[in-house]
């Protein structure tokens, strides 16, 4: 049996604690996809963490953590995370295990990324520059390297044979590299990687779940960034759906069982990209401020707007949630008036749909206003103590979207966090 953890928006939607605040309840989890470009903080005891690579469950000794086949991996960036968290009392050597069919994110990687979103101009993506593309382009086009090469006799050669390549095209770009600097840090990571677990994680999950064990599957980003799905062009390179857990860690599709799917209760983005409740006013710098939105890998400032339903419904229906769970419900506390998008206008129509494409529609969200409510949510335990204009506001997304909130997070800290009956 596996259950799957999943963002219903454009990524930053709390994933990481929410997964921290269910491990107990599970033997695995299990990255399936996504890199460095993901940040998940999970925040207990005083102290914050950011894991990037790492799966969520890394600081609970009794969890078997897992980076799926779909995952890829940077070695320099996973050295640094593993440093960290060794000092914030997690022992991956122990519980972290790594596929080796997972792919590695060389430093020329990251030098194509960059140079190819210098090359767009105007027309960015708005990539984390962390090499992510470049990547995920080399393993579709059967050119990459996975973790298993590293484990080979000939792997410098290996690795030659694709930075040969990537060299060329930064010499198309006219973009300036130093092999000389970059490469020492990435042969000593990857010496420092061959301490782990690098196994066959198709057989090993398959042995964990014949054997009783639960296993929780831990996305990146969020369902609005799928390539296949999300706001094309402006997406991540990976599946983000429920789907894409069965590619990302090799498991059938009958093995997945709950579906937990997480939206803010209002919405962020970041980098470029269609955003139809986007609040680029004093209104969403507040928004921005109260809800500390800002890149938890790249510090960089996520742009905020209002809960989008039409939006939210569609990733409800492509993943089969069966798990709704709130978060950031508390930065909303304060707030005179909150509007929430219930359909968008298009050229006359108004539609619960989302269109063909974000991109080039032109939408005219429809609102709907509540009164907002005031105090600290995050000493409240029950839901039936929450605010009344606060139910009020949830029982209308309830009823627009057709499925019960299970959970709300009111506060970023682990405890904070009421689970309804």
């Amino acid at each position: 049996m596996i259950d799957v953890v999943l963002g219903l928006q454009w990524g930053d939607e709390g994933k990481g604690k929410i997964v921290d605040v269910l491990t107990p309840q599970y033997d695995v989890v299990a990255r399936f996809q996504g890199g460095p470009n993901a940040g998940h903080s999970l925040e207990f005891n005083g102290q914050k963490h950011v894991l990037n690579t790492i799966p969520s469950g890394i600081f609970h000794k009794h969890c078997i953590n897992i980076i799926g086949s779909g995952v890829v991996i940077d070695p320099i960036t996973f050295k640094k995370e593993i440093e960290k968290i060794t000092l914030g009392g997690a022992e991956p050597l122990v519980n972290l295990y790594i596929s080796e069919k997972a792919h590695l994110i060389l430093p020329t990687h990251r030098l194509v990324d960059a140079a190819s979103e210098a090359n767009k101009g105007e027309h960015k993506i708005g990539s984390t520059l962390r090499g992510i593309s470049p990547t995920y382009q080399d393993k579709i086009g059967r050119s990459g390297l996975r973790v298993g090469d590293i484990l080979a006799a000939n792997f410098n050669q290996k690795y030659e044979v694709v930075a040969a390549n990537h060299r060329t095209l930064l010499d198309r770009f006219n973009h300036p590299y130093n092999m000389a600097e970059i490469e020492p840090a990435f042969f000593e990571a990857i010496e420092f990687l061959k301490q782990f677990k690098i196994v066959n994680t198709e057989y090993f999950l398959d042995d964990l779940m014949n054997d009783g064990k639960k296993v929780l599957a831990e996305g990146a980003q969020g369902t609005l960034l799928d390539i296949d799905y999300g706001t094309y062009p402006f997406v991540t390179s990976s599946n983000t759906i429920t789907g894409g857990v069965c590619n990302g860690l090799g498991v059938a599709p009958q093995k997945i069982k709950k579906v937990y799917g997480i939206f803010k209760a209002y919405c962020t983005r970041v980098g470029s990209g269609p955003f139809p409740t986007e609040q680029d006013n004093e209104q969403g710098e507040e928004l921005r401020q109260l809800g500390r939105e800002f890149g938890a890998t790249t510090g960089r400032p996520r742009r905020t707007g209002w809960l989008d339903l039409p939006t939210l419904k569609y990733s409800i229906m492509l993943n089969g949630v069966t798990d709704l769970i709130c978060t950031k419900s508390d930065v909303l506390s304060g707030l005179g008036e909150i509007p929430v998008c219930h359909s968008y206008e298009i050229d006359g129509t108004v539609s619960d749909k989302i269109p063909y494409s974000l991109v080039d529609a032109n939408i005219n969200p429809q609102y709907q206003s509540f009164t907002g409510w005031t105090g600290d949510l995050s000493k409240i335990k029950n839901y039936h103590d929450l605010p009344e204009t606060f139910k009020t506001y949830m029982q209308f997304v309830e009823d627009q979207i057709g499925l019960k909130v299970n959970t709300i997070s009111v506060g970023p800290d682990r405890d904070e966090t009421i689970v309804r009956s």
